[in-house]
């Protein structure tokens, strides 16, 4: 035993030479650690293509380099929390694109900027609840934006708490909107832009404040000239004042929609004679509520109408409209139109390119239909 303790002994080095090879191990540690630190912060990272990553409200240091990690942006999770905490990141709610191949110097960088990816999204006049659900999909799902629709508590920070839904209140704008926010606070963010923007500009007119809202949606689905807005809402006016139904085309298509049938062609016998409070068709007076977001114009025409004595209008199949004081004036506008729509319909069938009809006056996919008043008496 002896023996062998000898040579066991013999094997293993000096208390000293020991210490300095720790020594000299941990020296070597302090020095290439930092160096390999800082090459796997500055080479490429693992992605290959453009990431999106949604940094939310609440979210830790940890769960960032989690998700991070996760999506195959970064290679390292613990050098990002090390780099996090040291240096105190404070992370910014957003919407983040890392290009490929991003290191981990440029997403620390673009995380403490915050250098948010942002969709500009244009909500124009004449949008209506169905076509607003659609642009918005990417943000807010359906089942969420037809609950907040109909919020009390929405359409009171608008301005009109009666109002049975958000139709029309709705400020037409330029909105920045990113993939982390809340399906909230984007409807909240378009509600109190009406309330700031819009609401204003409705008092002063010949209507109350709401009613001059739903009078400039009418004029707004009618016709995009703007020089025709007043005139239309001369027409329609008129009609309240004696009364007598409205009888407009976008109305129509707006019940069958609230109906359930959404089908985004021109208005049918059926839904001209639909019995419903929207349809004012078979209604007196205007509808329960806007039928689409108006825009300033619109808004002016609806306070101010034009003073005539026109009580109709249809469409010239040319663009714009004609207007008419009498019944007997309007329907021969209306066998003028007959016979435009008839002409270029065999200029097409011979394979000649039919004259444009689609010009300001007719171009408004969902907001116009062919023809705007059709034979029958208004």
């Amino acid at each position: 035993m002896s023996v062998i303790a000898n040579y066991i002994k013999m094997l293993m080095p000096e208390p000293r030479t020991m210490r300095r090879a720790l020594l000299a191990l941990a020296l070597a540690f302090l020095f290439l650690a930092p160096v390999w630190g800082l090459w796997a912060f500055f080479r490429s990272g693992p992605s290959l293509n453009e990431t999106t990553v949604l940094v939310r409200n609440g979210m830790t240091v940890n769960q960032v380099a989690q998700t991070l990690y996760s999506q195959g942006v970064i290679r390292n999770k613990t050098l990002f929390k090390f780099w996090g905490r040291a240096a105190r990141l404070k992370l910014m709610r957003g919407e983040y694109l890392f290009p490929p191949g991003a290191s981990m110097s440029k997403v620390t960088r673009m995380l403490t900027r915050g250098e948010i990816h942002v969709t500009k999204l244009v909500i124009s006049p004449a949008i209506h609840g169905w076509a607003l659900q659609k642009r918005l999909e990417p943000f807010i799902p359906a089942d969420a934006f037809w609950a907040m629709w109909k919020s009390p508590k929405l359409t009171k920070i608008a301005g009109f708490p009666n109002a049975p839904s958000l139709e029309g209140l709705i400020a037409p704008a330029t909105y920045n909107l990113n993939l982390a926010m809340a399906p909230e606070e984007i409807m909240l963010e378009m509600v109190e832009t009406f309330r700031a923007q819009v609401l204003p500009r409705l008092e002063g007119g010949v209507l109350p404040p709401y009613e001059t809202l739903i009078l400039a949606s009418l004029a707004e689905k009618e016709t995009n000239i703007p020089e025709e807005l007043p005139r239309i809402t001369g027409v329609f006016y008129n009609r309240l004042k004696v009364p007598m139904r409205l009888q407009c085309d976008p109305t129509s298509l707006y019940a069958r929609w609230l109906s359930g049938d959404v089908r985004f062609t021109s208005p049918t016998r059926n839904d001209i004679a639909r019995n419903h409070p929207y349809n004012t068709y078979s209604v007196m007076g205007l509808p329960p509520s806007p039928i689409a977001i108006p825009g300033k114009a619109a808004i002016e025409a609806a306070k101010a109408p034009m003073k005539t004595e026109e009580f109709y209008f249809v469409a010239t199949g040319k663009g714009g409209h004609n207007f008419s004081r009498t019944l007997n004036e309007h329907n021969s506008f209306v066998n003028t139109y007959r016979a435009e729509i008839t002409r270029q319909r065999k200029g097409a069938q011979k394979g000649k390119p039919a004259p444009s009809t689609t010009t300001q006056g007719q171009r408004k996919s969902n907001r116009k239909t062919t023809t705007k008043s059709v034979s029958r008496p208004k």
